[in-house]
C-alpha cells in the first residue's frame, strides 16, 4: 500500500502524549456540547445559519469582504490558486511550503499550475529573493501570477513572518501585478504570538485562510477570505471538488467555539514549546532550534541516537512525534500539558543515557 495510512500497529503501547502535531487535539467537552446546540441548515444551498456565522465573522477578523468554509485547509490553498491562476501559469512560493510538499502535487495535477521554488532560511524568503526571482512578461516564460506566503512557516521551525517583510511582499508584487495569498494553517499562532491583529497581518494580501483543526482545536475544516467577487469564483471549485456540505453547522460550531476560547490559550502551547526547546538543549548532544510559537525541531543525532531510532524509542513509552525534513518535529496543542512537556524531556534524556 502506498498512499493508504498504515492500520494502527496493536502491539505499540497506547499513546499518552501526542506530540506528533496539533491536528491530533480532540474536542473539548465544552466544544462537543457547542456542535450538539449548533443551528443547521443545508451548507450547499447557502442556509447553514452557523456556517454563515463563522463566515461573516472570519471574513470581519482578516478585514475581508466575504468567506466560505472548506472541510480542509489544503481545500483553500488549492481553490485559491484554482481561482487566481490559469494553467500554465506560475506561483512562486518557498520551497517548503505545504503547496509544494504536502498537497499532494494538486496545483499542478487539477490547475496545471508551475510553483517556482524559492529558497531562503526558516521556511521563509526575503522580499529580495522574490524580487530576483521575477521576470518580465513574455511568451517564452510562464506567466508569473501568484506570490504565496505560509503564516506560520511548518517546516522552518513554526517561525513567523515578520509584518514588514509581509509588507514589502505585498509592495513588490502589486508593483509586478502578482496575485497575493497567504497559507494561514497557523496564522492565529503567529497573530498571539507576535501581538499583531489577524487583520493586520493579513492586510494586502487578496486572499488569507485560517486552519481551525490545528491548534485551535475543532475537528474540521479552515475558513478561505478575500474579496466578494473571489469567493463567488471559490464557490464553483468548492462545488467541483466535493467540498459543498450539508449540516455543517456542527461543525462550524466548533470553530465559533474555538474563536471565542482557544485564540488566547494558544500563548500555553508556545510557552510548553519554549519549555521543551529549553529541557532539550540542556541535554549533551541534542540540537534544538528555538522555537516561535508552537513547533519544536530538533536533531539527537549529536548525542548518538538518530532522529528515527529516538522518535521510535519514545513510541514505545507512549510518546508520539514525527520525523520532518531530517529532524524531529515536536508539536504543542491543547492536549499536551506543562507536566508531559516534562516527562517528555525525561525520556529523551533516559534514552541518550541508554545510547
Amino acid at each position: 500500500m502506498l498512499y493508504t495510512p498504515p492500520p494502527i500497529d496493536p502491539k505499540a503501547p497506547p499513546v499518552r502524549i501526542n506530540l506528533l502535531s496539533d491536528t491530533q487535539t480532540r474536542p473539548t467537552a465544552a466544544m462537543r456540547e457547542a456542535m450538539a446546540r449548533a443551528e443547521v441548515g443545508d451548507e450547499q444551498v447557502g442556509d447553514d445559519p452557523t456556517v454563515n456565522a463563522l463566515c461573516e465573522r472570519v471574513a470581519e477578523l482578516l478585514g475581508k469582504e466575504a468567506a466560505v468554509y472548506m472541510p480542509s485547509g489544503t481545500m483553500c490553498n488549492v481553490t485559491a490558486t484554482l481561482v487566481h491562476c490559469r494553467p500554465g501559469d506560475e506561483i512562486l512560493a518557498h520551497e517548503t511550503a505545504h503547496i509544494i510538499a504536502r498537497e499532494g502535487g494538486a496545483h499542478a495535477a487539477i490547475g496545471g499550475f508551475q510553483v517556482t521554488q524559492l529558497k531562503g532560511p526558516d521556511g521563509q524568503f526575503t522580499p529580495e529573493t522574490f524580487r530576483r526571482a521575477l521576470h518580465p512578461r513574455t511568451r517564452y516564460q510562464p506567466p508569473q501570477t501568484v506570490v504565496s506566503v505560509e503564516q506560520t512557516a511548518n517546516i522552518g521551525g513554526g517561525t513567523i513572518w515578520k509584518k514588514a517583510a509581509l509588507d514589502e511582499i505585498v509592495t513588490i508584487a502589486k508593483q509586478h501585478g502578482l496575485i497575493t495569498h497567504m497559507d494561514g494553517a497557523r496564522l492565529l499562532n503567529a497573530t498571539v504570538a507576535s501581538g499583531i491583529s489577524p487583520r493586520d497581518m493579513t492586510a494586502g494580501w487578496d486572499s488569507a485562510w485560517i486552519d481551525f483543526s490545528k491548534g485551535l482545536g475543532a475537528p474540521i475544516g479552515g475558513v478561505l477570505a478575500g474579496t466578494r467577487a473571489f469567493i463567488d469564483a471559490v464557490w464553483q471549485w468548492k462545488q467541483r471538488l466535493g467540498g459543498s456540505m450539508r449540516q455543517a453547522g456542527i461543525c462550524a460550531a466548533a470553530c465559533i467555539y474555538a474563536l471565542d476560547h482557544h485564540v488566547d490559550r494558544l500563548a500555553d502551547d508556545h510557552a510548553n514549546a519554549r519549555a521543551l526547546a529549553r529541557g532539550l538543549s540542556q541535554i549533551a548532544g541534542i540540537e534544538v532550534q528555538e522555537p516561535e510559537t508552537n513547533l519544536v525541531f530538533f536533531k539527537p543525532d549529536g548525542a548518538g541516537i538518530a532522529g528515527d531510532k529516538m522518535v521510535a524509542a519514545l513510541r514505545q513509552r507512549g510518546v508520539t512525534l514525527a520525523m520532518m525534513d531530517g529532524r524531529i518535529r515536536a508539536c504543542t496543542h491543547l492536549d499536551v500539558d506543562a507536566s508531559q512537556i516534562e516527562e517528555t524531556i525525561g525520556y529523551v534524556r533516559e534514552i541518550v543515557r541508554g545510547t
